[in-house]
Parts: C-alpha cells; structure tokens; sequence
C-alpha cells in the first residue's frame, strides 16, 4: 500500500487545490501582503533556469528565502525596481494538481498559465509548479514553492510579478 492510498486523497486534492487557487487569486490581485502571509519564515520561492534540484549552488531566476521575499514585496509595492513602474496585469490559471507526497509535508505538482498585460503587450507563460505545504492550526503554509518556466533555459529577464 502506497502511503497516498492511507489516507482520503479527494478530500486532500480539494483543499490543496483550494489553497493553490486562493493563492493565483492573491497574486492576481497583487495583494503582497496576504502572499507572504502564506509562507513558513523558513520557507523558498524558486525560479530556476535549468532542471536543477541543488537550487543553493546554481544560478536561479531567483531563489528567495524570507528576507528577500519581503525585499522583492517591498520594491514590488513601492515602485523601486524598473521592472514593477508600472506593475503588470495578470490573470493566472492553475490547474493538473497532482499529490507526489501527503504525510507530513504535502508536496503537490500542478501546471500555471500566466498571461501578462504591460504597455499593451500580452506575454504567455507556463509553468511547471512544485509546492511543498505545511499543515497549520491556520490551514496550508509554504514551505518552498519552485515555478520551472518552459522557456527559462538561458534566459535572465525581469518580472514585475511572481509566479
């Protein structure tokens, strides 16, 4: 017996896609405050170029721990990285929540489509998304969150938004 088949994985596969979702519409939004809300302080976000797994010893798109998060929010939010004047719109679409792990952390994979408006241009991405979530008294929390873009590989640009 798999240690997936122990446990209700319906109900398990509806509340983390609740959580996932809840999470797109808070991205949306750009409400950054209730983003970082989500995360464990010890927690990671992760854009890598390649299909690493050793995301400490190469080079990312970014590879934020708390401190750098909140960095990233603050410049997001008051207007200090060229990339966020003016900050873009998105409308995201999460979908294909695949559960890898329940017990303990949940690791869940799924697929994002973002669509970008900025200077009316529309830009299309996809992603490959690995949350790793944190049962709570408060609900899921993050623990590390890594979004593969398709066409990251030897590609360095700048995102007004997050993944």
């Amino acid at each position: 017996m798999n240690e997936l088949s122990k446990i209700d994985t319906a109900t398990l596969l509806q509340d983390v896609s609740q959580f996932l979702w809840q999470e797109a519409d808070i991205l949306d939004r750009k409400d950054y405050d209730a983003w970082l809300a989500l995360w464990l302080t010890d927690g990671f976000y992760t854009l890598p170029i390649d299909d690493t797994q050793d995301f400490d010893n190469t080079l990312n798109l970014c590879h934020d721990n708390d401190k750098m998060r909140r960095d990233r929010i603050e410049r997001f939010q008051r207007g200090f990285s060229i990339s966020s004047a003016p900050p873009a719109d998105t409308i995201r679409t999460v979908s294909r929540f695949v559960i890898d792990k329940a017990e303990g952390d949940v690791v869940v994979r799924s697929a994002e489509h973002l669509i970008e408006n900025k200077f009316g241009r529309q830009r299309v991405w996809a992603a490959n998304l690995t949350h790793t979530l944190v049962r709570t008294d408060q609900g899921f929390r993050i623990r590390h969150k890594v979004a593969r873009l398709l066409n990251s590989a030897g590609m360095l640009n700048s995102f007004s938004y997050l993944f």
